[in-house]
């Protein structure tokens, strides 16, 4: 009795001396926070009260200990909302900001949040975290800044959700500038990386990890237990510029891209879960360019992406490489991963452009195939016939397979004793999980394959081993994303679907005041006829615009000034058998002339362009996720569907998706799509162009250069089933042949030709 007494009497002491220690201060405006910071001391907690702060810049500098760090903290989480032109840099020792939420703004400056206030005030062992940054993207896409910069040495980003930026540059960048970067043990934990639009080029990552100039400096910062859902933004999620990161137990859903080793040597890739569809041939796994990484334990579901988006991308390098393109792959280990419905998982020696000399410079030219590279004990899984595991660029004489298996015969071009096809099953243990039904013990031990441990889930290979990433028995329940263990314990992403209303107008006043009035996603019907249409109709919100009678196209009739509808950001504009009809002064559609921070989108469906300067007019720094004509007709307009304002050379481009089929364009005086990106980029996605089922007629007459499609740069093009009568052009359209171009049962009549360039001669963008 006497004992436990004690034992409480100390707890108790404990406590009160760490309360007595522990100064909670609460400010609500921006110099009440000031002088609470520059006042600060160890243990203190400063609160911001709950609401709103607006175009507040907070330099948060202390110096706390382990034991008692120094907090800044919302009152209430997620009731303290930072918003305007704000930002918070931190400096100092063990500091802790968490439960804000971040919104309706962007930073003034080039970074949101950063570990670093000046040279003299660099953040060590700081933390952000159960914060939100939502949408704080800049107002024009051009401009680059970073969410989140860490600089000093074994600072936290933990358990926050951060999902929408637009803008040109990373979310999260680490940077490695200087002695107290390097060596930064960084930890980037247990986030919820929401989805980031797709940006139109490069330079739209999630996370990058140092810069091609200190590339070769050891960084060791930990990527681990996050989910990276629909990061769309380019071609690389994760860019990893510098030695020794660990990448461990991520889950990659439905994202556009690939963890990327770019730059560095020595990544563990382990335990990571990359999911796709059947709908995306874009969302990749893992590209290797480098040395000494090893990719062991994970898991590739449904990944159809090819070349730099395959879920596995080994790349050949360049002889003597500058620092800022690509060194070969040497030494490099692919063991126990598992491959699952991936039809042709592995892609070697991608980015082999040897026969590209006469239009790259010799330092260009990437050469050097992967050496000293093996592959092992990984499996191939696919359910239905899939008999190319491999598609190989160049010779792959320097990779070494052992006991690889796959359930399919293996028809590549490569084979090996080291991949057999092997009968096995697999059992759906839930949602995107398969297992095979039976471990395969036959295992090959390379050097020091005794250390990769365990498997996907954690389960010790000691005691059971297996080919591929997962040892069985697997438990029954056991999910690969588990919502919970990401982000915040106060934030939900899910939007609550509200049931869309629908406007019915028979007035052009009345049509205005449903603009006006509309939330994003209803419908406005049309029941008259004819609307005249003074002023233009700005869309910033998901609307619908339908005629009431299916058989009869109401008629919008626009005198406005410029153009007819005005595409603002986030935008997403939906006509269904609808006519409009301009006086031949205005466009039918153009973006704002500058901040289109976020994209727009458009889809025209059984509806007539008619009489109108241009079809749609775009701004540099405007971009289109989608722009989609279908089953309808475009007449008598100057000129067509103009995405050409990005010719910076840069790699970027005013659209994503641009999708034109079963519609007929008729008396266009120029070009009728001109649709453009510059600069020699491959890696990214690099626009889509469907021209399919269409017919065009009298149409290019005052093109410049007598072309009447033009489509340079685009990468991926289907062009097809095409009708060209009496088009008075030289050229209809050229492809890019190394891209896999070729015009497919077009019919051409007094319209020129359709020309086909092999290699495109681009501007280097390095």
């Amino acid at each position: 009795m006497n004992k436990s007494f004690l034992i409480i009497s100390l707890f108790l002491v404990l406590v009160s001396c760490k309360e007595k220690v522990t100064n909670t201060i609460l400010v609500s405006n921006e110099s009440e926070l000031t002088a609470a910071i520059q006042k600060a001391k160890a243990g203190d907690d400063i609160v911001l009260k709950d609401g709103t702060y607006t175009d507040i810049k907070i330099e948060f500098f202390g110096e706390g200990i382990e034991a008692q760090p120094i907090t800044l903290r919302a009152e209430t989480p997620g009731k303290v909302f930072i918003e305007g032109k704000s930002n918070l840099q931190i400096g100092g020792t063990y500091l802790v900001v968490k439960d804000l939420h971040f919104r309706n703004g962007y930073s003034p400056t080039r970074a949101l949040i950063r570990f670093k206030i000046d040279d003299k005030k660099i953040a060590f062992h700081s933390k952000v975290t159960n914060c939100v940054i939502e949408e704080f993207t800049q107002l024009d896409r051009d401009v680059s800044d970073h969410w989140v910069e860490f600089w000093g040495q074994n600072n936290e980003l933990s358990n926050n959700y951060i999902a929408g930026k637009s803008n040109f540059g990373p979310t999260v960048m680490v940077v490695l500038k200087g002695n107290e970067h390097i060596n930064n043990h960084h930890q980037i934990i247990n986030n919820h990386f929401g989805p980031r639009p797709r940006k139109g080029g490069p330079h739209g990552e999630t996370l990058q990890i140092g810069d091609s100039g200190t590339s070769m400096t050891p960084s060791y910062t930990n990527i681990e237990n996050n989910l990276f859902d629909r990061c769309n933004g380019e071609v690389e999620i994760i860019s990893s510029k510098s030695n020794f990161n660990i990448f461990k137990n991520n889950v990659f859903f439905e994202s556009e891209g690939s963890l990327v080793l770019r730059h560095g040597n020595y990544a563990t890739i382990d335990g990571n879960v990359f999911i796709g569809n059947d709908n995306s041939k874009f969302i990749g796994g893992v590209r290797v360019v480098n040395t000494g990484h090893w990719i062991t334990n994970n898991y590739f579901y449904k990944l159809k992406g090819e070349e730099f988006r395959a879920a596995i991308a080994v790349m050949n390098g360049i002889p003597k490489s500058p620092l800022n393109r690509y060194n070969q792959v040497t030494d490099v280990v692919v063991a126990y991963n598992s491959w699952v419905d991936c039809p042709t998982p592995w892609y070697f020696s991608v980015g082999s452009n040897v026969d590209k000399s006469d239009v790259l410079p010799a330092s260009e030219i990437r050469s050097a195939r992967p050496e000293r590279t093996i592959f092992a004990n990984n499996s191939i899984y696919n359910a239905t016939k899939a008999e190319y595991p491999i598609y190989n660029y160049d010779k792959v004489d320097g990779v070494t397979f052992k006991n690889n298996i796959t359930n399919n015969e293996n028809k590549s071009d490569v084979t090996s004793d080291g991949i057999t096809k092997q009968e096995f099953t697999v059992n759906k243990i839930s949602e995107n999980l398969f297992v095979p039904t039976a471990n395969i013990s036959e295992v090959y031990n390379g050097f020091n394959f005794d250390k990769i441990h365990s498997d996907l889930f954690g389960a010790k290979r000691a005691s059971a081993n297996t080919i591929g990433a997962i040892i069985n028995p697997v438990a029954a329940k056991t999910v690969l994303i588990d919502i919970t263990k990401y982000g915040t314990t106060w934030f939900s992403s899910d939007k609550v679907k509200v049931e869309a209303t629908i406007f019915k107008v028979a007035t052009s006043s009345e049509l205005s005041k449903a603009i006006k009035d509309a939330k994003s996603g209803d419908i406005i019907e049309l029941s008259a006829l004819e609307y005249a249409v003074s002023e233009a109709i700005s869309i910033n919100k998901e609307i619908k615009i339908v005629s009431s009678d299916k058989n009869t196209k109401a008629t919008l009739n626009f005198t406005s000034v410029n153009t007819a509808f005005l595409m603002e950001p986030k935008g997403n504009l939906r006509l269904e058998n609808v006519i409009i009809k301009g006086d031949n002064s205005q466009n039918a559609f153009t973006t704002l002339d500058k901040n289109m921070s976020k994209a727009y989108n458009l889809f025209i469906n059984n509806s007539e362009i008619l009489d109108f300067k241009a079809v749609l007019e775009v701004s540099k720094g405007s971009f289109a996720d989608t722009i989609s004509v279908a089953n309808s007709s475009i007449k008598n307009c100057l000129s067509g569907i103009n995405l050409n304002k990005e010719t910076n050379d840069g790699g970027d481009y005013n659209a994503e998706f641009v999708l034109i089929t079963k519609t007929t364009f008729f008396n266009i005086s120029e070009t009728i799509l001109d649709y453009y990106r510059g600069g020699y980029d491959e890696s990214t996605i690099g626009g889509n162009l469907v021209f399919d089922n269409n017919l065009v007629t009298n149409s290019g007459k005052l093109s410049s250069e007598k072309i009447l499609i033009k489509n340079r740069g685009i990468v991926n093009v289907e062009f097809k089933n095409n009708m060209f009568n009496n088009n008075p052009v030289k050229v209809i359209a050229t492809l890019w042949g190394e891209k896999g171009q070729a015009p497919v049962d077009n019919t051409i009549t007094n319209s020129g030709s359709v020309e086909i360039v092999q290699n495109l001669k681009l501007k280097l963008m390095y």
